[in-house]
This record gives structure tokens, sequence and C-alpha cells, in this order.
């Protein structure tokens, strides 16, 4: 089992965003102090559900200042990122924190981010696996160039070159993971051999029929058994995870916090080219993730996590932990879920 924090730098409200900046980086160095294995960092644009803007920016910060932690994105976001700009940065981690770091990337979504940077609603409708592709080549060959749609330059030489790192925790490039949201996206990652991260809106059975979907879509590409085996190890599961002595009380937490974050952060969205959207019920949906995800006493946590590896077969989780939106309670969240939960399961 492979437990790891998910941090968004969500902004509740009456909060500033230098107070959930700090609390996400408190969050990723008590995740390393108490054990945890992994932090998975966020970004968003223009909004308060998250106010990191740079996931990569921000996993480079949190190597700097751990030494053990893997530290992942979840995810940079493709469609307003240039593929090379961000294989450039993802080799730089990759090699100078020994292997520390996984790069996830994503679709996102028709948000008008698209408009700010300049990528266009196609590169968000249609490009994704244009930009994929590139990527994947940046990160595992000497020279690359570009003859695409969206993409279109001469051959250059990829600096820093993941091959140079013959041996050791550094060979090869970059663990990349995929976020899958959609039988589409989940055959994309499949015919290109790569690990998804499934969100924290889904359940076990959806995770599970998911997980199926992938297989059968990598091996219908031709992948090996042995392969897909060894690739569906490295699949990851969102979550929330609150600790408290009971269910009722760890419950009480998210409920009385969550739906205020919730309802600031979604609202805030803006789509590009104005279509309508459907929001969450803020209070349905916090009440939903207590449902789905570890919240409770130590024990029923541990379970909890245990039956989704148990029926998805995953067993790699990025967990929300600062659903208080408070940093002391943040702190003694992780603190509790690296020294209470963390040895039931091992």
């Amino acid at each position: 089992m492979d437990v790891g924090a998910f941090i968004l730098a969500a902004q509740f409200p009456g909060q500033g965003q230098e107070e959930a900046l700090h609390r996400a980086v408190r969050s990723a160095q008590l995740s390393e102090e108490t054990g945890l294995d992994a932090v998975w960092v966020a970004e968003h644009h223009f909004v308060p559900y998250g106010v990191c803007p740079s996931a990569v920016t921000l996993a480079a910060l949190l190597l700097g200042r751990t030494r053990r932690i893997g530290v992942g994105t979840a995810v940079s976001v493709l469609p307003t990122a240039h593929p090379v700009a961000l294989g450039e940065q993802a080799a730089l981690l990759h090699i100078l924190s020994g292997g520390r770091f996984t790069l996830g990337v994503g679709r996102g979504g028709p948000w008008v981010d698209l408009e700010v940077f300049g990528t266009g609603l196609r590169a968000y409708e249609q490009g994704f696996p244009e930009s994929l592709d590139l990527l994947l080549r940046w990160l595992r060959e000497p020279r690359v160039g570009a003859d695409g749609e969206r993409f279109a330059f001469r051959e250059v030489a990829v600096v820093p070159r993941c091959d140079d790192a013959l041996a050791g925790p550094v060979a090869g490039a970059p663990p990349v993971v995929v976020a899958c949201t959609s039988p589409t996206s989940v055959r994309l990652a499949a015919e290109r051999g790569l690990p998804m991260l499934l969100g924290m809106h889904c359940g076990d059975e959806e995770k599970a029929e998911l997980v199926g979907l992938w297989r059968k879509s990598a091996l219908a590409a031709g992948r090996s058994p042995e392969h897909v085996e060894a690739v569906a190890a490295r699949h990851v599961s969102a979550g929330v995870v609150q600790i408290a002595d009971t269910r009722p009380a760890a419950a009480e937490v998210l409920t009385k916090a969550m739906p205020g974050w919730l309802r600031q952060g979604l609202e805030a969205h803006v789509t590009v080219d104005g279509r309508e959207r459907r929001m969450r019920d803020p209070v349905a949906y916090a009440e939903l993730l207590c449902e789905l995800h570890p919240v409770g006493s130590p024990r029923l946590c541990a379970d909890r996590l245990a039956a989704t590896a148990e029926r998805t077969g995953i067993h790699r989780f990025a967990l929300l932990v600062e659903g208080s939106g408070d940093l002391a309670a943040t702190e003694e969240n992780v603190r509790r879920l690296g020294g209470e939960v963390l040895p039931l399961l091992r």
C-alpha cells in the first residue's frame, strides 16, 4: 500500500491565498515527517478552489524541502501548457531529485484558461493526444521534432536528457500518470501503457470498471500481460481522508467546512465559450465524499482503504488531507494518517 497526501492549496471562505499556500507546503513537509509515501499537488487558474497555478513549480519547491518522499503533480494541465516546456521541467526535477518526481497530466476543462493562455478550445477538445505523445517523446528520446496539427518544429536536442542517467533511481524517464475521467481518456492511457489517476468523485465500483476497461484496452493495443500487470500496479486512486475518534466526528468536520469551499471554488469557474455547466450541490457532494472515502476512526480508515484496494486493484492513494480548511486540524489529520492509519495497513 502506497499512501500519499493530495494537496489542492484550497482557499476556504475568509482565508487569504497566502494562508492556503502556506498550509499546502506545511502539509507536504509533515507528510514526509509522518511517514507517508507521496505528496500530490494540483494546479488551478483564477479560482479559489485551488490557488496553486503551477503544480510543477510547487513540486520543485517541495522536492527541495524534503529528502525522502515522492512528489507528483495531480495534475499538470496539458491543454494550457507546451509539452516540451513541461517535459524539460519534469526531466530536471526527475534528475535532481534522485527519481522522486512523478508527472501527472490531465485534460483539464473548457475553462477561460484556454483563452488567457492562447491555446484555444481546440486544445482541450481535440489536442490532448497530440500533446501527450509529444511530451512522452520528449521524455524518452535524445532528439525530437514535430509535424503535428498543433505543434510543428524542426528537430532539436533534448536537454537535459533523462536517458543520460543509466543507473540508479533516475534511470530512464520520470513516471507519467494520466488523469482519467471518461472511457476515452482511459483508452488513451491504456494504449500508451500509462497508469491512471482516478478522481475522488468516483466510488469503488466505478473505479473498478475503469480499471477493467484500461486492462482490456491495453491488451487490445498489443501490450503483453506482464507489461499490463506491471503498469496496473501504478494506478492511483484520489480520495478524501479525515480522521477522528469516531466517524460522526470526522464527517462533521468535513460537512461543516467543505461546502463553503466547494461553493465558492466551483462557482468561480468560467467556461471559455459560455457553455452552460451543471455544478454539484456542495452539501450533497461533501456528504458523498464522506461516504466514498476513509472518513472516521483510524481503524475504519484503514479498513476503507484496504477495501478499496481489494475491490479496484489499486494500491496507491492520493488523499485530500486539508478538508477542514484549518492548518492545525490539517496537521493533526496528517499526523494521524501517518501515525495511526499506516501501521494498520502494514
